[in-house]
């Protein structure tokens, strides 16, 4: 199975520069070794973003173009025999074309989504008008209107697990139970432990479905241990419970069909700190994609 890396380079779904950054670092420390194709969209260095706290849509039609493009080549990409597409952001908004790329391909998918931030706004809960806030609300279509037009599509939101997330808001709590996505908190995390969610995660992602896209924003880590991104959040996890993620998403890389690592800053990174993490998440991935293609080429011969 060939591994193919689309680099979304945006950060117009925030406030703050730099998470555009981020595909081009990863390539550059990934290039010599990496044995797939890497294919890159940056969005324009001309684009004035709004910081107007009071602009409840904020850069929206800059994202709609930068998105509408990347929805376009990933379906290109994902449409092509025996190969295993990863998008590399950017912060999240790039997901919501990556995520329904697959919907489009595949027609039925479910998603998991491991997030610091709730990303279940709307136009009018959102708490500064960042767009990032409303992505996933915008892959499940919920009061998002006009935010995946390109694609007319959605993933269902029964089969939509949001992992990680804290420091939710009244409004954003009463956008998660009237949609019916699934939720499981960081507290829920503590409490149960990391094997048993992605159990109960992958069940209900899965299920009915021809397979799961996984999407996984750095924001879930603890800013102690990944401080390179956008809008961090506290009382996060450190690399350990990444790295047991991880090691359950190779062992389950039959059931993934796409994956997204987003919401690497490196303006905002220290000592390299959130950059390596990354990098080990992409490698692991890869290296699971490639076993995957092994073995299917000894079951075919034999």
């Amino acid at each position: 199975m060939k591994v193919i890396l689309f680099g979304a380079g945006s950060d117009l779904g925030t406030h703050i520069d730099g998470a555009k950054l981020g595909p081009t670092q990863i390539k550059n420390d990934i290039q010599s070794s990496f044995p797939g194709e890497i294919v890159e969209q940056y969005q324009d260095n001309n684009i004035i973003k709004s910081r107007n706290l009071s602009d409840r849509r904020k850069n929206e039609y800059e994202i709609e173009e930068f998105n509408s493009t990347a929805y376009e080549k990933l379906i290109e990409l994902k449409s092509r025999e025996d190969t295993f597409v990863m998008t590399i952001g950017g912060d999240d908004i790039v997901t919501i074309p990556s995520v329904l790329a697959s919907k489009k391909v595949l027609e039925d998918v479910g998603l998991i989504y491991f997030t610091g931030a709730c990303l279940y706004d709307t136009y009018k809960t959102s708490p500064n008008g960042n767009m990032r806030d409303l992505t996933i609300a915008s892959i499940n279509n919920y009061k998002t209107e006009g935010m995946n037009y390109y694609a007319n599509d959605r993933i269902f939101p029964g089969k939509t697990v949001i992992i990680g997330c804290r420091e939710m808001t009244d409004q954003q709590n009463e956008n998660l139970k009237y949609s019916g996505v699934n939720v499981f908190t960081a507290r829920n995390i503590k409490e149960e432990g990391i094997e048993d969610i992605l159990d109960k995660a992958f069940q209900l992602a899965v299920e009915k479905t021809k397979g799961v896209h996984v999407v996984f924003s750095l924001g879930f880590i603890d800013p102690e241990y990944a401080p390179g991104v956008s809008e961090p959040k506290f009382d996060g996890f450190d690399e350990t419970i990444v790295t047991t993620i991880h090691e359950y998403l190779v062992k389950h890389i039959d059931l993934i069909v796409g994956y997204d690592l987003v919401d690497f800053n490196p303006l905002r990174d220290e000592d390299r700190k959130t950059e390596q993490i990354a990098v080990n998440c992409i490698a692991s991935m890869v290296n699971a994609a490639q076993t995957k293609e092994r073995l299917e080429k000894l079951e075919k011969k034999y």
